[in-house]
């Protein structure tokens, strides 16, 4: 049990692993989420595209900007 309340199901489309950094994107629907984690933590998780996991969002802020 987690006590973040965001989380969303769903699969992961494509893992890019980077020299220290992997950037993981989910598919979650009608939205893709994207994270960036260690590259570690994405090997020692086996991450690969078609792997079911759980994107938890923990955040005290989100910025929204606009070009007006």
């Amino acid at each position: 049990m987690i006590s973040a309340r965001n989380q969303f199901k769903g699969k992961i489309k494509q893992v890019k692993l980077g020299d220290v950094m992997a950037e993981v994107v989910i598919d979650v629907g009608s939205v893709e989420l994207v994270s960036v984690i260690t590259r570690e933590s994405a090997e020692r998780m086996r991450l690969k595209p078609g792997t079911t996991v759980t994107a938890v969002i923990k955040s005290t802020e989100v910025m929204v900007a606009t070009d007006a």
